[in-house]
């Protein structure tokens, strides 16, 4: 059977061989042969597609044709076209296809492709309900060094540090900022003044000793996650760390309190003592191999402890306990080892995903949704929560109060979703003061009701937690729905409004961002410094 070829597929063979002896002699109209080119691959993309396949020979159309009732033609290995479509088509006439192919899906395959799309789909909004995705922050107007700043980057420690506080003192009045939100603020002109000069001026020097885990291995996840992620953070740090003790304002001892349980305390000798040894020698020795700690008695040290213990690990030193900042989250009056304006207290902040903790967090109900007037669900350890179940558990409709949230009722409602549809937190002390639901009720946008005395809140030389929070006092437990409801629906909504304002300032990232937890906690340790 002789092969006959059609006249298109002539045409392009003449048109390649005239394109290859123009090639060789070296005789070639370029615009002509790129329009060949454009052509002759647009054809060869027509050829090969099965839509198309009018413009093959014409014995291969005759032969497909023939088959067409029997055998589809496969496209990718899943899609399948009615042949008639292609042999209806008339090569003489190249008219233009004026309808769609029908695609047709057997039924395995559409319901595994219907499957999958759901999945896509469950999987972007949990994406979008589990991570809390932060905006970047418009671009701040860019800070102009005055020249009594730039003489002050060349001043020596001790005389930058009376510099700021100078400056500080006398800061200019704030009206309007555009960067952050003055209700939540005690002083937003002092703090706004404060942080430029932080951010100008401060050096941290980090000492290199100490083994791990101990030291420089932070602990990222749980209750006790803040000093991990200061730790990391810091050591992490180029704009504030230097390597020159002589240069540094502050001096920062890289230890975690939650490795020095997990490495040295014995379970169930009750007894932290050897905890507090451990540091007493690991201070004596920095004294002996570094000039810096007897210089000022270690004034200007610090440390960051979340652990419950922090506090108490300091005990063995006198100097430790009495001359150190300390960013403690246990910020207990009443044990006096805090010292309030000279102590930093550092906020407990429960990490469950080390590698996204913003993971989980965030995307609170609006107001409408939260028909809860009060939740609380924990273990019921220390002197606060036995009471608040004992006035409130199975008491009131609007007051949810439990102890560890009971199965049948978590399986209608999570954890998370009781706060996102509560209107108030409650955040009562536990062993200790600091309790992690102040800031989850803060990341779920709720507004927290702290209940422990004694505690002093976190960041409160700088922010006003009046303006987003409500305390309530220890005997005032059995008010407590009085107290709540006391609260005009007006101040509701602004205190709502401006717990997610303040959200931003207890936000742990990978990469630090400008005014969030670490620069926070920086900014405290350096406030308290001055002052």
């Amino acid at each position: 059977m002789v092969n006959v070829k059609s006249p298109l597929r002539l045409f392009i063979e003449v048109s390649i061989k005239e394109l290859v002896r123009g090639f060789r002699r070296q005789r070639i109209k370029w615009r002509n042969a790129f329009l060949l080119g454009s052509i002759m691959t647009t054809i060869v993309i027509l050829l090969h597609t099965p839509t198309f396949s009018v413009f093959s020979d014409d014995d291969k159309v005759t032969e497909s044709s023939s088959s067409s009732s029997s055998s589809p033609i496969y496209l990718n290995g899943s899609l399948h076209l009615n042949i008639q479509i292609v042999s209806e088509a008339k090569v003489e006439s190249f008219n233009a296809l004026t309808t769609t192919p029908k695609v047709h899906l057997n039924a395995s395959e559409e319901s595994g492709t219907a499957l999958s799309r759901k999945r896509r789909k469950r999987k972007k909004r949990k994406k979008t309900k589990d991570d809390l995705i932060l905006p970047d922050p418009p671009p701040a107007p860019r800070h102009v060094i005055s020249s009594s700043e730039r003489r002050a980057l060349s001043f020596p420690p001790k005389k930058a540090l009376a510099y700021a506080k100078l400056e500080i003192q006398s800061a200019p009045e704030i009206v309007n900022d555009t960067d952050l939100f003055a209700p939540v603020f005690r002083n937003l002109s002092v703090f706004k003044r404060s942080y430029e000069l932080m951010e100008l001026i401060l050096k941290v020097y980090i000492y290199p000793d100490g083994d791990k885990p101990i030291f420089h291995q932070p602990h990222l996840n749980g209750i006790y996650a803040s000093e991990g992620w200061f730790m990391k953070l810091m050591e992490s740090n180029t704009q504030f760390v230097t390597k020159d003790p002589e240069r540094a304002h502050l001096f920062y001892m890289p230890y975690s309190v939650k490795q020095l349980q997990k490495t040295i305390f014995v379970p169930g000798s009750h007894n932290i003592k050897p905890l507090s040894i451990f540091l007493r020698e690991y201070v004596n020795m920095l004294s002996i191999k570094y000039p810096f700690w007897n210089r000022t008695h270690g004034s200007d040290h610090f440390l960051v402890a979340c652990h419950d213990w922090g506090p108490y690990t300091v005990s063995e030193h006198p100097e430790l306990r009495r001359n150190t900042i300390k960013a403690l989250c246990n910020a207990d009056l009443s044990d006096g080892v805090f010292v309030p304006g000279k102590d930093v207290s550092l906020p407990e902040t429960s990490i469950r995903n080390a590698g996204r903790p913003l993971r989980y967090i965030g995307n609170g109900n609006r107001v409408s949704q939260r028909p809860i007037l009060a939740f609380f669900a924990g273990n019921l350890h220390g002197r606060v929560r036995p009471q608040l179940l004992k006035h409130w558990r199975n008491k009131d409709n609007d007051m949810k109060i439990y102890g560890p949230l009971p199965h049948n009722v978590a399986r209608k409602m999570t954890y998370v979703q009781h706060m996102k549809s509560s209107k108030y937190c409650l955040c009562p002390m536990g062993y200790e003061v600091n309790s992690p639901r102040i800031v989850e009720a803060i990341y779920y946008e709720c507004v927290p009701v702290v209940i422990a005395d004694n505690f002093v809140l976190p960041f409160s030389d700088v922010l006003d937690w009046s303006a987003f929070s409500v305390v309530v006092p220890e005997k005032e437990i059995p008010r407590l729905k009085e107290i709540l409801l006391q609260i005009p629906m007006r101040r509701y909504l602004k205190m709502q409004s401006n717990v997610k304002m303040v959200q931003r300032h207890f936000l742990w990232s990978t990469k630090p961002r400008k005014y969030d937890v670490f620069h926070m906690i920086l900014h405290s340790i350096w406030f308290n410094l001055l002052n």
